[in-house]
Parts: structure tokens; sequence; C-alpha cells
């Protein structure tokens, strides 16, 4: 797994990639418990079984957007700034590899073709207007 700080800001934790090797049988909570959105990453073993559930409600309050990338089937270059706009570097993910913003900027380049991938980042979304700064 890597982590990525910033370089002007207190070394806050902007971004995170963990690949798919980086899994094993213990569970990684991949965010800090402090962040909006939240990933945990674990190998399972065939029939186990988690009992049923549901959430209690919680209210949450946030005024950042956070995002996760997960690769099922192809591959993705990224590109990962600082809070500053200033591009700190890049990286290749590949299937089943995982990046998280939780703050600065990204983009990425698919690099093969019909890539699938997953993007989850906290809603509502308002459309592209409201939702982004191009760098």
């Amino acid at each position: 797994m890597e982590k990525i700080y910033s370089k002007i800001s207190d070394n806050n934790l902007l971004h995170i990639i963990i690949r798919k090797q980086d899994i094993n049988k213990e569970r990684v909570n991949v965010s800090p418990d402090a962040e909006f959105l939240q990933l945990a990453a674990k190998r399972i073993d065939a029939d186990t079984v988690y009992e049923s559930h549901y959430h209690l409600f919680q209210e949450r309050i946030s005024d950042i957007t956070q995002e996760a990338w997960v690769v099922i089937d192809g591959s993705i270059k990224i590109y990962y700034y600082d809070i500053d706009k200033v591009l700190l570097g890049e990286a290749i993910l590949n299937s089943g590899d995982c990046f998280i913003t939780f703050r600065g900027g990204h983009g990425m380049k698919i690099t093969k073709q019909d890539t699938i991938m997953y993007e989850f980042k906290l809603g509502p979304y308002c459309g592209q207007k409201k939702d982004k700064e191009f760098i």
C-alpha cells in the first residue's frame, strides 16, 4: 500500500494506492478512521458467512468529495496532485488495484482497450459544474 502525502500542507494524507497483491487474509482498514470515504480490504475463504445486517442512521456532514477507483479489468495510468495543483506523481493501476483520493487532484488515462473500473465517491452528485475544477 502506498500513501501519498502533501508536500505543502503539514504532510496531510492525500491519496492511497492499494494493489491486489497487497491484500491478505487479515482485514486492512485502508482509509484512516476520520475520512468520509472508508475502504477495507481482505482475502476471504470460501464458505465464509457474514451475518445479515443493516447500518444504523448516523448524520454525516462533509464539505469535501472523496473518491476511489477500482480497476476490474484492464489498466489505467493515474496522475495525482497536491492541494496546490502541483503534480506529485503517476502510477499504473492494473486489474484488482484501487486508488483513493481524500484531497488533492487526480486524473487518469486509460491504457488498455475495454478497461472496466468502478468509481465510488460521496454523493449527491450535482453535475460537473458544481463538482469539478480542472487543473
